[in-house]
């Protein structure tokens, strides 16, 4: 069975796309998008699977 590691990271809406294209490139997957605590963020929630030790 895959186990998981998550991440939340808060986006900032004119550089979402780089902010995303950095955490992909290093294996993270978009699970969703949420409002942030104020209405200028978003929060991002990704996971990749855990490497097999």
């Amino acid at each position: 069975m895959t186990k998981w590691e998550y991440v939340t990271v808060p986006l900032l809406v004119h550089v979402t796309k780089q902010i995303l294209d950095n955490w992909g490139s290093e294996g993270w997957e978009l699970v969703q998008v949420v409002p942030g605590p104020n209405a200028d963020n978003l929060v991002a929630y990704l996971k990749r699977p855990v490497p097999n030790e």
